[in-house]
Formats: structure tokens, sequence, C-alpha cells
């Protein structure tokens, strides 16, 4: 029901073609405007209980429906549409006409017929070979003038592999740098620095020797 809605919504129509209108949901039932009722037999109570339903159904008429849909031979149906206005039209006992046609490809001369009867000869009787965008661009490639190939540039030889350095040989220390590099004559330095602090405080604050 909600699908018959949707595709309703949108200006499409829905046709269902079954056996009995009971096979049809009643809230889609309800949404329908053209209906083409053929003979509904009345073999068994469901039949009945299905033919009275249907009966309730149609608008108001001079028909004796029960007899009438009872009674319908082959091409034969009660049909009833949706007016201009919207308004279902009164019920009218139809004969149907069944479509004619062919299965076999149509004749040179009946497609010729058809064609020379159609009111579009005028327009696309006469074949046109319209130039393709395609082809408009292979002609402006081919009018356009051939741009110039530059030189290749020439290639630079590569620079020369650096010489690795060479380090400079180490001088050797004096006898001056050794002897004040080291260990114990930093300490003699510690001491002294020590004792000349020592010896500034006192006399600076006037503390005497323990």
């Amino acid at each position: 029901e909600q699908t018959v809605r949707l595709i309703r919504s949108k200006g499409i129509g829905v046709f269902f073609v079954t056996q009995s209108p009971k096979d049809v949901p009643s809230g889609v039932l309800a949404q329908l405007g053209n209906r083409v009722q053929h003979a509904l037999r009345a073999f068994t109570p469901d039949d009945a209980k299905a033919l009275k339903q249907a009966i309730a159904t149609y608008p108001h008429t001079a028909y004796d429906m029960e007899k009438l849909l009872t009674s319908l031979g082959i091409g034969e149906a009660v049909v009833t549409v949706l007016s201009d206005r919207g308004v279902p039209t009164p019920v009218a006992w139809t004969r149907m006409k069944a479509p004619n046609s062919l299965m076999d490809p149509s004749p040179q001369a009946t497609m010729d017929a058809v064609v020379n009867a159609s009111p579009l000869k005028t327009k696309y009787a006469d074949v046109v070979d319209r130039e393709s965008a395609y082809e408009l661009l292979a002609k402006r490639l081919e009018a356009a003038p051939a741009a110039p190939q530059q030189a290749p540039a020439p290639q630079q030889a590569p620079a020369p592999a650096s010489a690795p350095r060479q380090r400079a040989p180490k001088e050797e220390p004096s006898l001056i740098q050794q002897v004040a590099g080291s260990s114990a004559f930093k300490s003699m330095l510690r001491s002294a620095g020590t004792v000349i602090g020592r010896e500034i405080t006192r006399s600076i604050f006037g503390t005497r020797r323990r």
C-alpha cells in the first residue's frame, strides 16, 4: 500500500490485473479510479461474499449488478472510469475489442505508408550529416602550425669528485702544557684557591683562627 501511494504521488498510473477484486488490499482499491471488471462467478460462499462486496463499491446504476456481473460473456466487461473532474462515470456494459497485431516483420510498403503519413516526416525525412565536435577539433589541429621542435639542451659534464681532505698532523704538547694539564697540578690549584679565599674572608670579617 505504501509503495502504491509513493508511485501515485509522482503522477504515475498503476494498473492491477487480478482474477478477483479481493486479490488487491482494500487500502489500494480505495486509490484506484478506473475499473474494468469481467465476469464474476459465485460458485462458493466465499465467491458470493466477494461478489456482494464488489457490487457495493460501484457507483449507483440502473443495472442489476449481481445479475450483470454473473452473466458477462467472453469479451464483455463492466467499465467505470474517472471523468475530467475526477468523478467516477456511470457503469457501462461494454464489449472489449482485442487489439490486432502481427508477430511478423512489417512489409516495406507498410513502413513507407506509416512514414509518409507521419507529421514528423517534414522535419526528419532529410538526412543531415552534421559535423561532430570531434571533427571540428580535428580540423583545428590540422590547421594549427606545427610548433618548432627545440634542440635538446647540452648535458653538463659531471663535476670532478673532490679529493678527501688530509688532516693536519697534531702537534705534540710542550712540557708546560703537560704539567698544566696534569691532575696533580689541577688539585694543587684548587687547594691554593681554597686557602686564599679563606684568608680573604677572615681579613674582611675579622675572624680568628680556631
